[in-house]
């Protein structure tokens, strides 16, 4: 069963005689453990129709580019795939995500989507339900507990966040019921464009290619359970005590998939607690509550990836501390290259550009120092989210801007007085090699950046 409250009417149009029930898939983009698909199912069932899936591709959807697309329609390949095996179409059609869906909504008797968080992602669903003369319901499926239900306001920190989250967790950490839906849409015969050859697709599309693949990660639902079971077998018994040390490299590298839908944070959530592990509990803090606060911080806060985003606390600090000496100084081409004379912050920056991902902690010395060497916090904000957004696979995920926002003060608390800093809490290079073998970190990123071994 569906929880009422991950379903909620965006506008008020009566049923439509239509040949189909259409789900417009657009942030869950997965066959598997998906809240809105189900629901279009079921309806689609209780009306007697076929149920069409689209996605509509935009090419130019901010500061993505053919990293972030090869990432995503090597997923929506094998999303097309599952769905066909239950007897459902997707329709792939390049535009504006909502004009597509508005498109096929015409012989839709009704229409589901489901919830995205972003700015852009939200002004999509509010002018589609405007210009739908069908039905169309948001069904949310990329939260644990859907944000409304988890906090009716933005959640100062976490600390204050995981009570009212933990209070409801026992009505929506439940397994999700799947089945085909009684009518396949397969002979429908809505004209498509083929995601089955990703590659063809990415050159069609004409994106900025300047950043090159990720090696280490293939997009979709298999590989992200591969991944996750990888995880669980050989690191997550360690995650209590290795997940902050970047030498050791323990984090499950799930980020990407769950930004872009391609795995259920509620399958992932229920795989782990399964485990009944040592990690288990450290993991779903990460999973559910930083996360879903991530979620609630960009959901409640319309300045989510702006200087008046952060805490009033947070810009009067580092106003007052903006005029304070720099011992460094370094422009964004400069820290672009990874230019600098701190060889951890350069291995952290060379990580991204290679990886398309960087170790967690290494992401938070990394975001402070962008803060430190830049000429005011203002430029330092605006350098941190364009690096982290045009290289980490994550980039533009509530979970990238509530992080970078961190380094800058949001969720955190006003610590001992430092020049630049103000009160914002500071990181040091000397902290790193105290706390960790800073530099088998290094010598790991050299390793990403060496030619291959011939055999």
């Amino acid at each position: 069963m569906i929880h009422p409250s991950r379903v909620r009417a965006l506008n008020s149009r009566p049923l439509q005689p239509g040949r189909y029930v259409l789900y417009w898939m657009q942030a869950s983009q997965r066959a598997e453990c998906n809240h809105a698909l189900e629901y279009a199912v079921t309806r689609a069932d209780e009306l007697d129709l076929p149920l069409l899936v689209c996605f509509g591709l935009t090419p130019d959807f901010p500061e993505a580019n053919s990293r972030h697309y090869r990432f995503m329609l090597q997923g929506l390949a094998e999303t097309c795939r599952q769905l066909r095996a239950r007897g459902v179409q997707l329709v792939v059609r390049t535009g504006a995500p909502d004009r597509v869906a508005v498109a096929l909504s015409s012989g839709a008797a009704m229409a589901v989507v489901d919830r995205g968080y972003l700015r852009l992602q939200v002004a999509w669903r509010a002018a589609a339900a405007r210009d739908m003369a069908c039905p169309l319901l948001q069904v949310e499926s990329d939260a644990v507990v859907p944000v409304d239900q988890a906090s009716t306001r933005e959640e100062y920190s976490a600390a204050t966040f995981r009570p009212r989250l933990h209070r409801q967790l026992e009505a929506y950490l439940l397994p999700l019921a799947e089945r085909a839906p009684r009518r396949s849409s397969l002979g429908l015969e809505v004209p498509s464009l083929d995601p089955g050859d990703p590659e063809r697709l990415l050159a069609s599309l004409g994106v900025d290619s300047s950043v090159p693949p990720a090696p280490g990660f293939h997009g979709g639902t298999t590989a992200a359970r591969q991944r996750l079971q990888h995880f669980i077998e050989h690191h997550l018994d360690d995650y209590p005590l290795a997940r902050s040390d970047p030498s050791r490299d323990r984090l499950s590298g799930l980020s990407p998939y769950l930004h872009f839908g391609h795995i259920s944070p509620l399958y992932v959530a229920l795989e782990i607690a399964a485990t009944g592990g040592p990690g288990a509990d450290a993991f779903l803090e990460q999973l559910l509550v930083r996360r879903e606060l991530a979620l609630n911080f960009v959901a409640r806060n319309p300045a989510y990836d702006a200087w008046e985003g952060l805490p009033a606390w947070s810009r009067q600090t580092l106003e007052e501390h903006a005029a304070d000496a720099r011992e460094y100084l370094y422009t964004r081409a400069q820290l672009e290259r990874a230019e600098t004379h701190d060889p951890y912050w350069n291995a952290a920056q060379r990580e991204m550009v290679l990886s398309g991902t960087m170790h967690g902690y290494m992401r938070m010395y990394w975001g402070k120092k962008v803060l430190e060497w830049s000429r005011h916090p203002r430029e330092a904000l605006a350098t941190a989210l364009y690096l982290n957004n045009r290289y980490q696979l994550d980039g533009r995920d509530p979970n990238s801007f509530a992080g970078v926002a961190w380094c800058f003060g949001k969720h955190d608390r006003p610590w001992r007085r430092r020049p630049v800093f103000g009160t914002v809490r500071a990181m040091t290079a000397a902290g790193l090699r105290r706390k960790f073998d800073i530099e088998a970190y290094v010598r790991r990123v050299q390793r990403l950046a060496a030619p291959p071994h011939p055999h």
